[in-house]
């Protein structure tokens, strides 16, 4: 098993950004593998799917806080949503504003209060 086998396209827009109250309602996507039928079912159903030869994986990790309300030098509203932590000093972000912040920019968060816009936007 490798860990690209985990990586596919999801649309933001399609990621929870809360918990439901009643968790055992969440939605789960379900793939036959055999015939290639995709079903939607509830999370609380996932017992009646599972046999004795699968294996099921507990993912206990917790989301970071990493929805960040600003503004840039400007004074214009900036949201940056922290999507990884590179190290000490970068991270990949998505940055949110009425108008795109300037490359060699500064957007002001409080404390710490400043934090630098890279001279140049390229993907990692």
């Amino acid at each position: 098993m490798q860990l690209s086998d985990f990586e596919y396209n999801l649309p933001p827009e399609l990621i929870a950004q809360h918990p439901l109250a009643v968790r055992s309602a969440s939605r789960l996507l379900c793939l036959n593998k055999s015939t290639g039928e995709i079903q939607h079912r509830l999370f609380s159903a996932v017992i009646e799917l599972l046999t004795e030869k699968d294996l099921l994986v507990l993912n206990n990790t917790r989301v970071i806080p990493a929805r960040l309300l600003g503004r840039k030098a400007t004074g214009g509203q900036a949201e940056v949503l922290i999507e990884r932590i590179l190290d000490a000093h970068r991270v990949i972000a998505k940055v949110r504003a009425s108008k795109s912040p300037k490359p060699g920019g500064q957007l002001l968060f409080g404390v710490p209060p400043t934090v630098g816009v890279p001279p140049t936007l390229a993907p990692p």
